[in-house]
């Protein structure tokens, strides 16, 4: 049985790749994109717009005409949409993987309780190599011990509005969540000045902007005479197209409300 699947943020670069992707994945079928009110690709064909022949499927604005209980939503927009998006899904039953990031505090405990009404996939990195990496982190970290300082680097283009990006932050939780610490209290996403001594408990979190550049993230674990590199580098946006459409056609086979994680998907947790 096909998964039926709705775009969010349709006209976007990863909207219209994961359009063009679901055009050839056996078992998918696109049945809604959605895009901001006002824009100007409203009514167009989603297939064209992504670069194909005619879908049958036009931009609408009005997300909660094709949210239904047998649908899944692939969401690429920005965080007050992606909120409002898990508001509507939350309402209606429909499933929602949430690939989108930049999320306040406030945000972020709102979208966790509401994911929990539906079936729900939020995550900062839909890449299939990046939720191997936060896998990978966890268990050096955890085998590595107190010895070898955590810090992560990230490499984003020029463009990019939030920093440190959503994938970093999720390493640097993997490597809290696995030593024991609070991120919030040992996170240190600037260095300037007197610093002082690095403290025991710091997990720096570093962010680089220029170019064109997809998405580069390594992770240090920093020892005495010896250190490890654990880097992912992304060379296109297909990967977390690829990705969102596989944590969509998962999430399709669920029955059971809740919030999902790419783990889950994988089949790593």
């Amino acid at each position: 049985m096909s998964v039926k699947i709705v775009v969010c943020g349709a006209a976007g670069r990863m909207g219209r790749l994961i359009v063009g992707l679901i055009r050839d994945t056996e078992g998918a079928t696109l049945v809604g994109a959605v895009e901001a009110d006002g824009h100007t690709a409203l009514g167009r064909d989603a297939g064209e717009l992504a670069g194909g022949g005619p879908l049958g499927v036009t931009l609408t604005a009005d997300y909660a005409s094709v949210a239904k209980p047998d649908t899944v939503t692939l969401d690429f927009t920005i965080a007050p949409a992606a909120l409002a998006h898990l508001r509507t899904a939350s309402e209606t039953g429909a499933a929602i993987v949430v690939g989108t990031t930049g999320f306040s505090g406030e945000e972020s405990r709102e979208a966790q309780a509401l994911a929990t009404q539906t079936r729900t996939i939020i995550a900062a990195n839909m890449s299939v190599g990046v939720n191997v990496l936060l896998k990978l982190v966890a268990d050096a970290a955890r085998l590595l011990g107190p010895g070898f300082d955590g810090e992560i680097s990230e490499l984003h283009h020029r463009m990019k509005v939030d920093a440190p990006s959503g994938t970093a932050i999720a390493l640097a939780r993997a490597v809290a969540n696995a030593t024991g610490r609070e991120l919030e209290r040992s996170q240190v996403s600037a260095r300037q000045g007197m610093t002082g001594k690095r403290r025991d408990d710091e997990i720096g979190v570093m962010a680089l902007r220029g170019g064109d550049v997809v998405g580069d993230h390594t992770v240090y674990f920093l020892g005495q005479g010896e250190r490890l590199e654990l880097t992912h580098r992304a060379q296109s946006r297909e990967c977390l197209a690829r990705g969102a459409v596989r944590a969509g056609l998962w999430l399709g086979e669920q029955r059971k409300p809740g919030l999902y994680t790419m783990a889950d998907v994988l089949g790593i947790g």
